[in-house]
């Protein structure tokens, strides 16, 4: 393990490997800014969330709407509207699916209860697929396109649900993963090319790994005790990046929450998905 980047976020998330640049974005949600090493922007809005477009402009999420970012430039444009006139929710977690559409999840800004939901953005639509969720968490696709995943975090659980043609949910969510037996709640995941799911654990400090039967094989340890989501990315795809969150600690004798760690895995990622607008 190694430390990616300094920058200590209240409330890193959504680590995204861009992989035409080779370069990994991360958000601090609460801070309202995009961090990559080296440089930052900060926004109106809280922002979460995205997925790559082009190797120059990114499709992200704030409390407001999806947002077309130009990197370069540090400019964006509006795409479309999601609870803009709700001053309760934010966005959370997000990732682009295979069919090259976008999930993506809101909740309050204080977690109220069911305040929040799951949503796709796919070929210009935002549909709602999931309402009355608190805390949207692992959201992420099945290497081979067939189901993706999310979780509600403080059911415990996360759910699978099969996808069809078009990437939209083809039946009733199952339990893919159950927690709860071992006291943990699931917050950003996501799956290896060999379709086992890498979930970070907040407040434990570690990211799980699950494998194609839900079943755990293993873990990675973090010095972050608030581990928030992981993302594969560098050469071969085999380095995990992992975000954290400092919000709510204040540890002397600890000075890595909240910041972006790098973990050199035997694993193999999956490539980000590319969005389609």
């Amino acid at each position: 393990m190694r430390l990616h980047d300094e920058t200590c976020c209240t409330l890193g998330e959504g680590p995204l490997w861009h992989p035409g640049r080779d370069q990994l974005f991360w958000f601090d949600i609460l801070s309202k800014r995009l961090h990559t090493r080296g440089q930052s922007w900060e926004f109106e809005h809280c922002v979460s969330a995205a997925g790559w477009v082009a190797d120059d402009k990114l499709l992200m999420a704030s409390a407001v709407g999806l947002h077309l970012f130009d990197i370069d430039t540090g400019t964006s444009e509006d795409v479309c509207a999601m609870e803009a006139d709700d001053s309760v929710t934010r966005s959370n977690d997000g990732r682009a699916d295979p069919r090259g559409g976008f999930w993506i999840g809101t909740m309050g800004m204080n977690a109220e209860d069911g305040a929040g939901a799951i949503y796709r953005f796919h070929k210009g639509e935002l549909r709602r697929l999931y309402p009355g969720i608190s805390i949207p968490n692992a959201i992420c696709f099945a290497p081979d396109g067939r189901f993706a995943c999310f979780a509600d975090t403080p059911s415990g659980q996360v759910m699978r649900v099969a996808l069809d043609g078009e990437g939209w949910p083809d039946g009733e969510p199952e339990v893919f993963v159950d927690m709860n037996e071992a006291g943990l709640k699931p917050d950003g995941a996501v799956f290896d090319s060999d379709g086992n799911l890498w979930c970070a654990q907040f407040g434990a400090g570690r990211v799980s790994v699950y494998g194609t039967d839900g079943a755990l094989k293993t873990f990675v340890g973090l010095p972050a005790a608030q581990t928030t989501c992981p993302a594969f990315g560098g050469e071969g795809r085999a380095t995990l990046f992992v975000t954290s969150a400092a919000v709510g600690l204040s540890d002397a004798l600890n000075p890595h929450h909240g910041r972006t760690f790098a973990v050199e895995t035997t694993a193999r990622g999956q490539a980000e998905h590319q969005v389609r607008l």
